[in-house]
């Protein structure tokens, strides 16, 4: 199993599916901004002569060898030399090139607004990224280079690996190959039990690996979407085995893949869901306070559930962590942003409601072609112009381990955008309340990702913000979306970045960034000292998982995540 990717298999890991406002991406969104660049473009038909004269004379000049077009030195697309001595694959990259050219130029000259701008930008990107020389095999120079050596063998296992992808992944490019990993061999090993299971969730207890341990409890609170097992992917890098090796008493929930029958399952019942495991996880520590982790859109989940506890007066509710969770959303946090508009969003809760569930491998695939390079256009050039089988790379195994979205729960999560529900101090309701952080007083720990793509660190740094806490820490991790969390110590690459004073951030993420020092190695060290301070003194570990009421039932990782779509 690798514990260092390759190029290709961080480019995917950090670009992994996740809940968010796109999920409420309509096709309508598509074609709307197409047409705006088609109706844009018919309004001037000699701002459009213009352009395609430029584009002439670029063409007059490669063909006649005088063109000095050449790709940027860190686009890994035309790192070959044959880009830069071979006659034939030089003229077409300064083809493709002049393309890309043009695009910008007129786009820069159309008379449009930030987000009108924002969306063409975006669209025309996703075109241009189509028509990528490299993505043929007549244009790519190292997949002709590799067809020659092997004797056919790369074209032969190239149309293999197509096939197999249309028969059995629904026309979709394999970013993984699954084969190397099981759950619970050599992914998900660490020692725990089921210790509860309902219709929604189990909740798994892991045992402890120290003779002591803290008395108050973390429980994680996962996505919807994905497993949970992404804490405990391998040994190397669980987060599960770096608490329960720092001895803190580490649960974490796994939720149920939803059927058709189920996409009623709304926000309300996941929180209910999370309601009863605090009771569980108190029962069985005997603690009267827990402290709660959560990511992604589990952290939104878990802001919630903080709300409404400090909402009921439940003084539980010890320090909590957010990991890559933005609470305060814009529609220009994330580059596809600008193409969501409220009545895209509608029609796709509309059309989620009918179906009942979203499907993990349809989510899959929209979100694929909203980063076409990393997620598809790369496979193709992988899979079938080299005919190299997909890396095998847990974290992107686990990514493929999709699950269903109620639409329901989508629903919920596209209010909570819309609204900005957790900005609005009371006014939005939601599971029996309303939201209002400010009323949380809890020790806060936030993290970013200085490169992630789909909780950008800004973003998460509003967070910051919302709280009512006086104790409040955020860590900027050098990494993307789920590389940020999986950071353990022994990356000689990794760093983060941390405020020298302490104290309250300020409202500023700029002035924050001033105000901080570079940290080398995992952010885990640090975070582990955080949590362990506000987890009570060591005592006996426990001799027995579970409780009397509450007993130790199937192996970790427990059932729930071997369910498949």
């Amino acid at each position: 199993m690798a514990k260092t990717g390759s190029p290709l298999e961080n480019e995917a890991a950090q670009s992994t599916t996740a809940l968010g406002p796109l999920v409420g991406l309509a096709r309508e969104d598509f074609v709307g901004a197409i047409a705006l660049l088609l109706r844009e473009t018919a309004s001037d038909p000699g701002r459009a002569f213009k352009h395609m004269q430029v584009f002439g004379d670029d063409v007059v000049k490669i063909v006649t060898g005088k063109s000095e077009l050449a790709p940027d030195p860190k686009d890994k697309r035309f790192m070959d030399p044959a880009w830069r001595f071979n006659p034939f694959f030089r003229a077409g990259a300064q083809y493709y090139l002049a393309i890309q050219k043009g695009m910008k130029n007129w786009l820069e000259e159309l008379e449009l607004d930030e987000l009108e701008r924002d969306r063409a930008n975006f669209i025309s990107n996703i075109i241009i990224d189509s028509l990528a020389p490299t993505n043929t095999l007549i244009g790519n120079p190292t997949a002709q280079k590799r067809l020659i050596d092997s004797g056919g063998l790369s074209l032969v296992k190239g149309l293999k690996n197509a096939y197999n992808d249309i028969v059995h992944n629904e026309g979709m490019v394999s970013q993984v190959n699954k084969t190397p990993f099981k759950l619970g061999e050599n992914v998900a090993t660490s020692k725990g039990s089921v210790v509860y299971r309902d219709e929604m969730m189990e909740i798994i207890q892991y045992a402890p690996t120290t003779e002591q341990v803290y008395p108050i409890p973390q429980l994680t609170i996962p996505p919807q979407i994905n497993k949970m097992y992404i804490n405990d992917l391998s040994p190397e890098k669980s987060v599960v085995k770096w608490q329960v090796d720092n001895g803190i008493q580490c649960f974490v929930i796994s939720w149920r893949n939803p059927s058709k029958d189920q996409g009623i399952w709304g926000m309300d019942d996941y929180i209910a869901s999370c309601e009863k495991a605090v009771d569980v996880v108190c029962e069985i520590t005997g603690s009267d306070k827990i402290n709660i982790s959560s990511a992604c859109s589990g952290g939104q989940t878990g802001a919630i559930l903080a709300s409404k506890m400090a909402a009921k007066g439940d003084k539980r509710l010890g320090a909590l962590t957010y990991m890559v969770t933005v609470l305060h959303p814009k529609q220009n946090d994330i580059e596809a942003g600008a193409l969501l508009s409220a009545n895209g969003l509608e029609l796709a809760k509309q059309r989620a409601a009918k179906k009942g569930v979203i499907k993990g491998n349809d989510l899959a695939r929209g979100f694929a072609w909203l980063r076409p390079n990393d997620l598809i256009w790369n496979y193709v050039i992988n899979n079938y112009l080299l005919g190299d089988d997909p890396p095998a790379f847990d974290v992107l195994f686990w990514n493929a381990d999709a699950t269903n979205l109620s639409a329901s729960l989508m629903g919920d999560f596209l209010h909570l955008f819309e609204t900005l529900a957790f900005t609005r101090k009371g006014e939005v309701e939601m599971a029996g309340h309303g939201i209002d952080l400010s009323k949380v007083k809890s020790d806060l720990f936030i993290l970013g990702g200085t490169t992630d793509h789909i909780t950008p660190w800004r973003a998460c740094y509003r967070s910051t913000q919302l709280f009512g806490s006086k104790d409040v820490t955020f860590v900027l991790s050098q990494s993307g979306h789920m590389q940020a969390i999986l950071n353990p110590p022994g990356n000689p690459k990794a760093k983060y970045f941390v405020s020298k004073k302490g104290g309250q951030p300020p409202a500023s993420f700029d002035e924050w960034l001033k105000g901080t020092e570079e940290v080398a190695g995992s952010w885990w060290p640090f975070w582990m000292e955080w949590v362990q301070k506000r987890s009570g003194k060591l005592g006996p570990a426990p001799k027995a998982l579970g409780s009397k009421k509450h007993p130790p039932q199937e192996a970790a990782p427990g059932l729930y995540v071997l369910e498949q779509v």
